[in-house]
C-alpha cells in the first residue's frame, strides 16, 4: 500500500513431533496414557508419579515401545525436588514438551471437610502446576535465539474449570485457576516461541472417576483422551 512493502509476519514455530517429553502424574490415568502415546523409538520420556510400582510398570511399557525412559518418584508439591528433577531432565535431553498433568479430585461429604479438601486440591492442582511449569519456562526462555524452537508447555485443566460445580467446589475451582493461568501464560510467552496449551478433558475413565457415583456423560477411556 502506497508503495511501501507489506510487513512480514514472523512465523511462530509449530509444536509437533516432540522428542523429549516430561509428564507428571504418569503413574495412572491420562498421564499413563500420554506416556504410552508418545513412547516410540527416538523419543525420550521423563515421567513422574507417587507410586513406585506403577511408575516402574509404565516405564517398562514405554521402553518396550522403543523409548528411552527416566522416572522420578515424588510429589508435585515438593517444589525444590521437582525443580531439581526438571533441570536435570533438560540437562540430559533438552525438553520439547512438559505436561503438567498431576492432579487430584477431592470432595467433602460434610461441611467440616470443605477446608481441607480445598487446601489439598489447590496444593496439588494449582501449586503443583506452578512447581512444574515455572522451572520449565525458566529453562525454555533462556534458550537463544528468539523465537525458540520446539518448546511447549501443556497444563491439564478440566471442563469443570468452566463453572463452579456444587458437587466439587475445590476441584472445579482449582481447575479454573490453572485454566486461566495457562491461557495468560500463552500470551505472555508467545513472542518467545514457547507454546502453552491448556487441556480441558471431560470425564475420562481413571482411578479418579472410578470412585465417582454420579452420572458421567460422554465418558471416554484414557487412551482416547491421550489421542
Amino acid at each position: 500500500v502506497n508503495g511501501r512493502p507489506a510487513k512480514s509476519k514472523r512465523s511462530i514455530p509449530m509444536y509437533t513431533n516432540p522428542k523429549s517429553i516430561l509428564i507428571t502424574g504418569a503413574s495412572s490415568g491420562i498421564g499413563t496414557a500420554l506416556a504410552l502415546h508418545y513412547a516410540a523409538p527416538g523419543a525420550t520420556l521423563f515421567i513422574s508419579g507417587r507410586d513406585q510400582e506403577r511408575l516402574d510398570e509404565v516405564a517398562r511399557q514405554c521402553r518396550d515401545a522403543g523409548a528411552a525412559v527416566s522416572s522420578w518418584v515424588g510429589d508435585v508439591t515438593d517444589e525444590a525436588g521437582l525443580k531439581a528433577w526438571i533441570y536435570s531432565c533438560d540437562d540430559d535431553c533438552p525438553l520439547n514438551l512438559v505436561i503438567a498433568n498431576a492432579g487430584v479430585a477431592l470432595g467433602a461429604t460434610e461441611v467440616k471437610g470443605l477446608h481441607q479438601a480445598a487446601v489439598d486440591s489447590f496444593s496439588i492442582n494449582v501449586n503443583g502446576v506452578f512447581n512444574t511449569v515455572h522451572p520449565a519456562l525458566e529453562i525454555m526462555s533462556s534458550r537463544r535465539p528468539y523465537p525458540v524452537n520446539n518448546a511447549q508447555i501443556a497444563v491439564m485443566s478440566s471442563v469443570m474449570g468452566y463453572a463452579g460445580m456444587a458437587r466439587s467446589p475445590a476441584y472445579s475451582s482449582s481447575k479454573a485457576a490453572v485454566k486461566h493461568y495457562g491461557q495468560a501464560l500463552r500470551g505472555a510467552f508467545r513472542n518467545m516461541g514457547i507454546g502453552v496449551s491448556v487441556i480441558c478433558p471431560g470425564y475420562v475413565s481413571s482411578a479418579l472417576t472410578a470412585r465417582n457415583s454420579s452420572t458421567m456423560p460422554f465418558l471416554i477411556d484414557a487412551e482416547k483422551a491421550a489421542e
